[in-house]
C-alpha cells in the first residue's frame, strides 16, 4: 500500500527523513521511494557529519549555478526564477527514486547512511515522496 511522506523545505539543502520512512514489517523485501517533483532529488548519503551535506550543496551550486550566472546564459527556461532551470538540471543528474532492501524486517541501510530529499529551489516548498514496500 502506498504511503505518502510530506517534507517541508526552507530552500536549498538536504533534508533527512529516514526516521519518517514507513515500517517495513516482517521478512525481506524492498522499500521504493519516488519524489513527485521535477526540481528536487532523493539521495542515500552520510548522516554522521553535517559537513557532507554542506559540501554536496556547494558542489552542485558550483556545478550548476543560477541562470543569472554568465556561464548559464544559454538557458531559455528562465520565467520561474534564476534557480528553476538549474534545479531541473540537478534533478536530471541525481536520482528521483530510490530502492532500499529490507532484510529481516529492517532497512538495509549502512551504519552512517540516511535518506534525504535534496531541495534544489531557493524558496520553501512542500514536497511529496511516495513510499511502497514489496
Amino acid at each position: 500500500m502506498p504511503y505518502q511522506i510530506t517534507i517541508e523545505t526552507n530552500g536549498p539543502g538536504l533534508y533527512e527523513f529516514t526516521r519518517r520512512l514507513p515500517s517495513p514489517g516482517e521478512g525481506d523485501g524492498l522499500l521504493h521511494l519516488f519524489v513527485r517533483h521535477t526540481s528536487c532529488s532523493l539521495l542515500v548519503q552520510e548522516n554522521a557529519d553535517p559537513d557532507v551535506q554542506v559540501d554536496l550543496q556547494a558542489f552542485f551550486q558550483r556545478l550548476v549555478p543560477p541562470s543569472t550566472d554568465p556561464s548559464m546564459a544559454y538557458l531559455t527556461h528562465t520565467m520561474e526564477g534564476p534557480d528553476d532551470m538549474p534545479a531541473h538540471i540537478k534533478a536530471a543528474m541525481l536520482p528521483v527514486s530510490l530502492t532500499i532492501p529490507v532484510i529481516q524486517g529492517r532497512l538495509g541501510l549502512g551504519t552512517w547512511q540516511g535518506v534525504y530529499l535534496f531541495e534544489h529551489r531557493a524558496r520553501p516548498h512542500r514536497r511529496e515522496v511516495i513510499a511502497t514496500i514489496s
